[in-house]
């Protein structure tokens, strides 16, 4: 069975790190583009960032640039975002998903999606 699953979500205070892992089964990670994508309550899904396959190339939404790093190891079928100097504003629940040729600002268009891991930031 095909299947994404995200992991190391938590509440954090104001300031903190936090590291998200994706982990693949089923299929290979590495034939794919990677996109974060996070939802507040009430509020839209929005990209945060991706990574394109084989290491092409990375994109941040402008409001994580600086705090948060994406990348992959496709030995372990693995990908991660690398969350610091978090605010309450980055509280969501956050998905990984997949597109099958590369990077796109529409979530329409990725194909497979894990059920979400919440990132809680507060003092």
């Amino acid at each position: 069975q095909v299947q994404l699953v995200e992991s190391g979500g938590g509440l954090v205070q104001p300031g903190g790190s936090l590291r998200l892992s994706c982990a693949a089964s089923g299929f290979t990670l590495d034939d794919y583009a990677i996109g974060w994508f996070r939802q507040a309550p009430g509020k839209e899904r929005v990209g945060v960032s991706c990574i394109n396959r084989n290491h092409r190339s990375t994109y941040y939404l402008d409001s994580v640039k600086g705090r948060f790093t994406i990348s992959r190891d496709n030995d372990k079928n693995m990908v991660y975002l690398q969350m610091n100097s978090l605010t309450p504003e980055d509280t969501a629940v956050y998905y990984c998903a997949t597109e099958r040729e590369y990077c796109s600002s529409s979530r329409y268009t990725y194909a497979y999606w894990g059920q979400g891991t919440q990132v809680t930031v507060s003092s």
